[in-house]
């Protein structure tokens, strides 16, 4: 297992992709060819949103189609016609179930509950498609609410800064709705891995930007 302890989400990026171009097994997905560290166990401290460093690194283009899917309710030509996260999140499998303020009212109602968990896969209708980010727990600690994240499989070259940016959109969300402050940003991850045309991309940038 590994283990990432980050400040930031843009740090948390960069260090995982650090350790995955440096330490990582060969292996495939979906036939190509990929660098991955299994069981990853990721904790960023203070999770924003707007997170400097990702504003700066990340391509805007891909940041935009990011929110898209966790904020706007469609289908995906990319994903083969999936419904969005935020399908899966708001208006669960078309059914009008919003998950999220589900959440919300749970945690209201108990500020000690345990249980505040949801879940993005839609099991009758995901036969070819799995959504990464499968499993979203929140609870309140010492007034603050974090967010537990599993997830089958995160690209740490070119997408997943994404995923954490609007994870933590998500948690910001719940928090403002509940009058609570932040807390730490938890994710399980199977496999966080860098696709081979982007390992020499993330070894150049984690070295100029993380032991700058």
């Amino acid at each position: 297992m590994e283990l990432v302890e980050a400040q930031t989400l843009g740090d948390a990026w960069l260090e995982v992709a650090r350790r995955i171009v440096e330490h990582g097994a060969d292996a495939v997905w979906d036939g190509a060819p990929t660098r991955e560290l299994a069981l990853l166990t990721l904790t960023v401290a203070q999770p924003d949103p707007a997170d400097a460093l990702i504003a700066e690194l990340g391509d805007p283009e891909w940041l935009r189609w990011m929110h898209e899917n966790f904020f706007v309710q469609k289908t995906v030509p990319e994903l083969g016609g999936a419904a969005s996260y935020a399908v899966r999140l708001f208006n669960y499998e078309g059914g009008g179930r919003d998950q999220v303020a589900w959440v919300v009212e749970r945690l209201r109602a108990n500020p000690e509950c345990r249980d505040a968990t949801i879940t993005t896969f839609q099991p009758h209708t995901d036969t070819t498609y799995i959504p990464c980010v499968s499993v979203l727990d929140f609870w309140l600690r010492d007034g603050a609410v974090e967010l537990i994240v599993y997830a089958h499989s995160l690209d740490f070259g070119k997408k997943a800064y994404g995923n954490l940016v609007e994870l933590a959109a998500l948690q910001a969300h719940v928090a403002t709705e509940l009058g609570a402050t932040v807390g730490a940003l938890v994710l399980h991850v199977k496999t966080a891995h860098v696709y081979e045309p982007e390992l020499e991309l993330m070894a150049s940038l984690t070295r100029d930007v993380l032991r700058a």
